[in-house]
């Protein structure tokens, strides 16, 4: 008799969530990654805690004055809600005996929050990526192919070793648009609450997100429109209930969270109508008059729309080309495409156009400290979700050579996203400020990790000056970002722990290895 173990073994699905799980689990370096992901934790601490929510020392670097001039954090408190669990557990654990001696980076708690809290977003997000593939009308070895390329070769790989807000954004967008097209074909009343509650708990990590809100009304109503039912007589009446029908529900929730993020605001900053934005300008200008008077808004609107596109140091087709597989696939496989295929590719292409629109005035547009455009990345890799599938399914009428492009485009993906977790990501930042720009900075990572590997950093000029002024920093850049080797270069364990976390790393490595094998096997069987 077959065990249940056994049983899982055979199942795509489990299988195909252990990679996801595994994968967190390998790539993880300890660290959360940025400052903006410590600086949020803090906002944790601060909720079940006497501490405040912005250490004196982070000002005037991070924080602003709120209600009784007291120092609060401008961002949402999504993220912090979500790392809430893993940071009681991770104090917990700071207390342990065997760690009575631990008392450097990465820090006991910081290991806890990093490595339980990606590990469960990658794993629901592969969940629902292949429930909405499927929905899609993908077939089990598209959708599973779909969300191995999701997983390895877009931006998502190293938003899953460092922890900004952006895969907790896409897994809440995700749910949100499966949830909501169920109701769609179901008429689930249930489906559309979740799927609304999804999005709406996106408003509390970054406002911003109400554009995804948007985006999933279009793709609902574009599916509607997209299979026929017309903006005239008796299937406009029954295209106008439906929509009516959907307001009832997802309206009242979307307020609800609305007004949670607007109490938030209100309790650190005394107001129900403004966002942190207005006060962040107001504070930065103070210190600083030569400031324009449109800060944060001062970039020429070209600037920032044409840098997000083309800039070499932050071009969304550079760091994400399974974007350009889509969009290229998308247009020419157009008249062959399922009416959901179309509406969601329709869909999340105007979501990435809004992102590019809104934030390209911005001052910071293009995310600072972060691997390619952070602020736009999510929308990017939603595109980027239907590109290997597709693929896969129009191979016949695509043609050899748009076949054998799309693979290579793949690898080449792929490449770029396993080099994005070799070194803390700050490191070709410092370079550029000794190099200058602009700067091809994945051409400059893979310089680095071969100039590393071979021993060649100092005879390369790879080692800048930039880089050597926090010890902290430069011992974080000049190692494999990867948790043993972070712990043996940083020098806070002994040994036999460091030997310890290695061998855990290199078991994983190679259980992420035999699952994907395992994978490949069982779809093979797959009609």
């Amino acid at each position: 008799m077959t065990s249940r173990f056994g049983l899982w073994l055979r199942d795509p699905l489990f299988l195909l969530c252990l990679t996801a799980g595994l994968l967190a689990f390998v790539v993880q370096s300890g660290e959360l990654g940025t400052s903006d992901t410590m600086w949020r934790l803090q906002t944790t601490h601060w909720l079940w805690t006497a501490q405040p929510q912005v250490l004196p020392n982070e000002y005037p670097g991070f924080g602003l004055h709120g209600r009784g001039g007291r120092l609060y954090s401008w961002y949402g408190i999504g993220q912090s809600l979500l790392m809430l669990p893993a940071d009681l557990l991770g104090t917990w654990m700071e207390q342990w005996s065997i760690f009575d001696n631990y008392n450097d980076d990465p820090a006991v708690d910081t290991i806890v929050v990093s490595y339980s809290t990606n590990i469960l977003v990658t794993v629901l997000t592969a969940l629902i990526a292949f429930r909405l593939l499927g929905q899609l009308r993908f077939g089990m070895k598209e959708s599973a192919a779909g969300v191995l390329a999701l997983m390895f070769c877009t931006t998502h790989l190293h938003y899953t070793q460092n922890m900004m807000e952006n895969n907790y954004i896409m897994l809440l967008t995700l749910t949100g648009f499966s949830f909501q097209y169920e109701w769609l074909r179901a008429d689930s009343r249930r489906a559309l609450f979740w799927g609304s509650c999804a999005l709406g708990l996106n408003l509390l990590t970054r406002l911003t997100t109400g554009l995804d809100l948007i985006a999933a009304g279009i793709f609902v109503l574009l599916a509607l429109w997209f299979e026929g039912a017309g903006f005239a007589g008796a299937r406009s009446r029954g295209l106008w209930r439906r929509l009516i029908a959907y307001s009832k529900v997802a309206a009242p929730v979307y307020l609800f969270f609305f007004l949670i993020d607007r109490a938030y605001q209100f309790y650190r900053f005394g107001s129900f109508t403004n966002t942190y934005v207005a006060i962040f300008a107001r504070e930065f200008r103070q210190r600083d008059p030569t400031l324009p008077a449109n800060f944060p808004w001062s970039t020429p609107f070209h600037v920032g729309f044409l840098g997000a596109l083309f800039q070499p140091e932050k071009s969304i087709f550079l760091f994400d080309p399974l974007l350009v597989l889509a969009i290229f696939l998308l247009a020419w496989l157009w008249k062959r495409l399922t009416p959901e295929v179309r509406a969601y590719g329709a869909a999340s292409l105007l979501l990435l156009l809004a992102y590019i629109c809104f934030y390209a005035r911005y001052t910071y547009w293009s995310g600072d400290f972060a691997w390619g455009d952070r602020y736009v990345s999510t929308s990017v890799e939603l595109v980027a979700l239907i590109a290997v599938p597709l693929l896969m399914r129009y191979r016949e009428h695509l043609g050899t050579a748009i076949w054998r492009g799309g693979c290579v485009l793949v690898l080449v993906s792929l490449m770029i996203q396993l080099a994005s977790l070799a070194f803390w990501v700050p490191l070709e930042i410092y370079q550029m400020e000794t190099f200058g720009h602009p700067t091809f900075v994945i051409a400059l990572r893979f310089k680095n990790i071969v100039a590393f590997a071979l021993g060649k950093m100092d005879a390369w000029g790879l080692n800048t000056d930039a880089m050597g002024w926090d010890p902290w920093d430069h011992a974080h850049v000049t190692t494999w970002n990867f948790l043993p080797f972070l712990l043996r270069r940083v020098g806070a364990a002994p040994d036999w722990v460091v030997n310890t976390v290695l061998a855990a790393w290199i078991a994983g490595v190679a259980a992420l290895g035999a699952a994907l094998l395992r994978l490949r096997s069982c779809l093979r069987t797959v009609a």
